[in-house]
């Protein structure tokens, strides 16, 4: 498998201390407020253990900032999703790609928001043209089912074969938006339609679209809408969160039931977003093939003298429940890649640098295999110059992700040092150019709040 960036971690045992994180609003969007891990000493702490993390969502939404000419909130950034000094290691890991004709049947049901705070473009019309696209690239043995919520809710299109187009489109075509947010009950008949067609042999998975309110109807509060969720996943559903919109998105809740529901949060802020999630993304990696994916990598003490995991602050795991199968984890599928970056002081004297270990369960499993891998002075580049390209643009994108959530280790880091780095792997992936480009805006923002102060 393949890779994405990681935190770091100030803590002997992995356990998040209560009352540390906390929900923060800016311009009217909710995000959760996690502290930056910071660097561990090894001969503390030598386990670093994690679950897996496929969301996009915050590099969206900090792109969006950026574009409309502000800087994202500090609280806003997530580094492992930025990437989905001293010395670097990346932990990577890609799962096998399965075409389009050979995966499961996929039933797909769709819960789309309706409610009047979706009525502007970048809302409700673009997650219906997101749908669209999905269909587009779906299989004549998939299905499709269309759910809103409102004030109330209703069911839109019976489950339809994804080659009915016409029938799809005009059901879409009839949604307007109007009314309350009742997504707890909307979620609830969505996962009543996905669990009729669930089992071993297809794909079942709700897909809400939102712009992440809720403020009416019964299963109102988070702790409900996520115990709701988590019960549907033993019955073979996954969930999918697209958000939409700004002004009232509320961030931290998506992502906790994409990761309750087994699945993956995105942002969509754009047509060409909503291509890249909805044609690739979510269509291309509908398989999940391995789930309860844990990360742990063990440092050699006499080789490293201490690290930091940069990102996953919300998927951190106790070292103690990296062999426990109850703990849920993350999820990857067909495709996916996951990549964790840690920053390492080395002490120049062993060649066995860490070990890491990698357990998950087969998608219908109960049990967890493991595999484990060495790490040593030998897989090591002398610079960050002689590194891959996807080595260094990883380590650009960590980079910046850390500085414009002003995480106290990015203090050595500058917006240009990163955006060099980032512009020496571009290559002609475009991706890679627009985010090159991003760099350039937030320091330009930086520079006009500075000279603000």
């Amino acid at each position: 498998m393949a890779a994405a960036p990681a935190p770091m971690v100030e803590k002997s045992k992995k356990e998040m201390p209560q009352g540390e994180d906390k929900s923060l609003t800016e311009a009217g969007n909710t995000f959760e407020a996690y502290k930056p891990n910071a660097f561990t000493e090894t001969a503390k702490d030598a386990l670093s253990t994690f679950a897996a993390d496929v969301d996009t969502a915050s590099y969206s939404m900090a792109r969006r900032y950026l574009q409309n000419g502000q800087l994202p909130p500090t609280h806003a950034v997530r580094v492992e999703e930025f990437v989905n000094y001293r010395h670097f290691v990346r932990v990577g890991v890609q799962g096998k790609v399965v075409s389009r004709s050979q995966r499961k049947p996929a039933h797909l049901v769709f819960l789309v928001d309706t409610s009047g705070s979706m009525a502007s473009s970048d809302k409700l019309p673009l997650a219906l043209e997101s749908i669209k696209v999905a269909v587009k690239n779906l299989n004549e043995n998939d299905t499709v089912a269309l759910v809103t919520y409102a004030g109330s809710t209703r069911d839109v299109l019976a489950p339809t074969p994804a080659t009915d187009v016409k029938k799809i489109h005009a059901a879409l075509d009839t949604l307007a938006a109007g009314g309350g947010t009742a997504m707890g009950s909307g979620m609830e008949t969505a996962y009543k339609h996905a669990v009729k067609k669930a089992s071993g042999s297809v794909v079942s998975r709700v897909v809400v679209l939102t712009d992440g309110d809720a403020n009416i109807g019964p299963n109102l509060s988070a702790k409900d809408m996520l115990a709701s969720v988590q019960r549907y996943v033993s019955e073979g559903v996954t969930l999918t969160t697209v958000g939409f919109g700004m002004g009232n998105y509320h961030d931290s809740l998506m992502e906790q039931l994409a990761d309750k529901g087994n699945g993956n949060s995105f942002y969509v802020d754009s047509m060409k977003e909503a291509r890249k999630v909805f044609e690739t993304q979510l269509t291309g990696t509908l398989e999940v093939i391995a789930k309860d994916v844990k990360f742990q990598v063990e440092f050699n003490p006499k080789a490293v003298n201490r690290y930091r995991l940069m990102g996953y602050e919300n998927r951190d795991i106790a070292d103690k429940d990296f062999r426990d199968d109850k703990v849920d984890a993350g999820e990857i599928g067909a495709g996916h890649t996951v990549t964790a970056l840690y920053e390492v002081e080395l002490t120049g004297e062993s060649q066995e640098l860490a070990t890491v270990r990698i357990r998950a369960k087969a998608p219908n499993g109960t049990e967890a295999k493991e595999q484990s891998f060495p790490l040593t002075r030998a897989d090591m580049k002398a610079s960050l110059d002689a590194a891959s390209p996807d080595f260094r643009f990883a380590a650009a994108v960590a980079a910046t992700a850390d500085i414009l959530r002003a995480a106290p280790a990015a203090e050595g880091w500058s917006l240009a040092t990163a955006q060099k780095l980032a512009e020496s792997a571009v290559g002609s992936d475009s991706d890679r150019t627009e985010f090159v480009k991003l760099i350039g805006q937030a320091r330009a923002l930086t520079g006009a709040s500075a000279r603000g102060r």
